[in-house]
C-alpha cells in the first residue's frame, strides 16, 4: 500500500499524525473510496462463500481490516485492494476449516479482479498444481487416501483416524508414511518425466 502518487495530504484533505491517519480523516476517506464499492463487494461475497448468512459478517470484516489498513497508509488503488482483502479473508476462512476443496480455490482464482499478486501465470501454475494433486491423490489405494485425507484435511491426529477406520495407529502411521511416498514419487516422477522431454 503507498499513497496515491501526486496528491499530497492537503489536496486529499488528510492529515497525518505520527505515522496514522486520525480516525476522522481515515472514515472521510473510507466513505468517499470503499461505500461505493459495496455491492460489487457483496456479489463477489456471494458468489464465492456457501454460507448466505455469513456474507453480511464476512463484509464487515472486510471493512474493518480495509479500514484498519487505510490508518497506516492509504492504498494506491483501491478497488483491488479491497477485493484483495476480501479474497484473503475467503482463504483465510477456508484455511480454519482446515476443509479447502479445490473447486473453490481454482473458483477464487479465476476472478477477473485486478490485483498486485499473483500474476496469471502463478495461478495458471497453481490450479494445474492442484489438478495433478487431486489426480494423484485418485490414485492411492483407498484406505491409504482416507488415511491421508483425515489428517491433512480434516487434521485428526494418528489416534483419531486409527479409531476413525478401525484400526491401529501402527497402520495410520504406515498408511501416512505409504501416501507421503506415493505422492511423491507419482509427483516427481511426472516433473522428471516433462523435464526430460523439454
Amino acid at each position: 500500500m503507498v499513497e496515491k502518487p501526486g496528491i499530497g495530504a492537503e489536496e486529499t484533505g488528510l492529515q497525518r499524525l505520527g505515522g496514522v491517519w486520525p480516525a476522522s480523516d481515515a472514515r472521510l476517506w473510507f466513505g468517499r473510496e470503499i461505500l461505493p464499492l459495496e455491492e460489487s463487494l457483496i456479489h463477489f461475497l456471494r458468489n464465492n462463500w456457501r454460507n448466505e448468512a455469513e456474507v453480511e459478517d464476512l463484509l464487515q470484516e472486510v471493512y474493518v481490516r480495509v479500514f484498519e489498513a487505510a490508518r497506516k497508509e492509504i492504498p494506491a488503488q483501491v478497488k483491488p485492494f479491497v477485493f484483495a482483502t476480501a479474497r484473503n479473508l475467503l482463504i483465510n476462512r477456508f484455511r480454519q476449516r482446515q476443509v479447502v476443496p479445490i473447486e473453490s480455490v481454482a473458483d477464487l482464482d479465476s476472478l477477473s479482479i485486478p490485483a498486485s499478486e499473483p500474476t496469471p501465470e502463478r495461478g495458471v501454475i497453481a490450479r494445474d498444481e492442484l489438478r495433478k494433486l487431486q489426480a494423484a491423490l485418485d490414485r492411492l489405494p483407498p484406505r491409504v487416501r482416507e488415511a491421508m485425507l483425515l489428517r491433512r484435511v480434516d487434521g485428526l491426529s494418528r489416534r483419531e483416524i486409527a479409531m476413525r477406520m478401525q484400526i491401529g495407529e501402527g497402520t495410520v502411521k504406515d498408511y501416512l508414511a505409504d501416501a507421503v511416498n506415493m505422492l511423491s514419487d507419482m509427483l516427481y516422477r511426472e516433473a522428471e518425466i516433462i523435464r526430460k522431454n523439454i
